[in-house]
């Protein structure tokens, strides 16, 4: 498990699993470039096979992207391609849909762009904010994500083009 905070709770959850960590701080790198080289050189030293974020809030590089092509799935908040970005559920409230989601895609070079696996729609409520849409966004994103990665892990996703067959 690796993250770019000490006190992200990942960190605690994986430490009390015995599972190895390591961080790495955004703060300890000049630009996006190193900070991806570092990160990219740590999984391949895991031996990982691929990458899965959750609560990354860091654009990696191209570079990055390239080392492990197909390899690196997201979870987002939102139908994409609607509301890419941070401030996901923000937009989805100023925007004024009635429905939002989840999805979980590959990662590519451009933000919150790649390859769509799977996407599962959340009302909108009345007098939702962003604290109470993210509440619910998060309950379905936590249902959807472990099936997501155990088809990831196992092979069983295919990317054909920008589509993601499921084996």
């Amino acid at each position: 498990m690796l993250s770019d905070r000490s006190d992200a709770g990942a960190v605690d959850r994986a430490g009390a699993s015995d599972i190895p960590t390591a961080i790495v701080p955004w703060s300890d790198h000049p630009d996006r470039e190193a900070f991806s080289a570092t990160v990219a050189d740590r999984v391949e030293a895991s031996g990982a096979k691929g990458v899965v974020l959750a609560g990354f809030m860091r654009i990696l590089s191209p570079a990055f992207v390239d080392r492990f092509p197909r390899r690196v799935i997201n979870v987002h908040p939102s139908l994409l391609p609607a509301f890419p970005g941070a401030h996901a559920v923000q937009n989805a409230l100023e925007h004024g849909v009635t429905t939002t989601g989840v999805t979980v895609h590959f990662v590519d070079e451009q933000v919150d762009h790649g390859p769509i696996i799977t996407q599962v729609p959340v009302p909108v409520e009345p007098g939702d904010d962003v604290a109470t849409l993210h509440a619910r966004i998060r309950v379905q994103e936590h249902r959807v994500y472990p099936r997501v990665v155990e088809a990831f892990v196992e092979g069983r996703l295919v990317v054909e083009g920008r589509r993601v067959r499921w084996r």
